[in-house]
């Protein structure tokens, strides 16, 4: 399953709750350009549409350049169907329909040939939670570069 693009941002402002995977449908040329690492997750998010569909907005995909010479009407940050199975939609709508909750997407990848999305429910941190993952970041640093400092000796 390799990795094409990742949000690490959302693991700062966010906690995730819960992950699931989704399918994106997209179009020959986008698939070539999210294929090459040509996407840019920060700043998406999913929404809910009346109908029932979830929608990946916000999220720019690159245009391909041999594809979209000639075209000039291309939006790199239109709106993208997520695929899912119609439970898993109605359960997610239900989910997100909770004060605070929200859908992001936090990494695409590819599996089996197929381009990924794995998108995250999750609760948006308050600004004491943000400083407390600062402070457990550093000092998981410290204590690696203490323990590496002890090795070397």
């Amino acid at each position: 399953m390799p990795t094409l693009a990742n949000n690490k941002k959302i693991y700062y402002n966010y906690q995730i709750i819960q992950t699931f995977e989704a399918g994106i449908a997209l179009s020959g040329p986008e698939v070539k350009s999210v294929r090459a690492g040509q996407i840019n997750l920060s700043g998406g998010y999913i929404s809910c549409d009346p109908a029932g569909s979830l929608w990946l907005k916000n999220v720019h995909i690159a245009p391909y350049p041999p594809a979209f010479t000639n075209q000039q009407n291309y939006n790199p940050l239109q709106n993208r169907r997520l695929l899912l199975h119609k439970k898993e939609i109605s359960s997610l709508t239900g989910k997100i329909s909770i004060t605070g909750h929200t859908l992001v997407p936090l990494k695409v990848y590819t599996k089996n040939r197929l381009i990924k999305i794995e998108i995250g429910l999750a609760k948006g941190k308050k600004k004491w939670d943000k400083r407390e993952t600062i402070k457990k970041r550093e000092s998981e640093r410290k204590i690696q570069q203490i323990l590496k400092r002890n090795h070397s000796n």
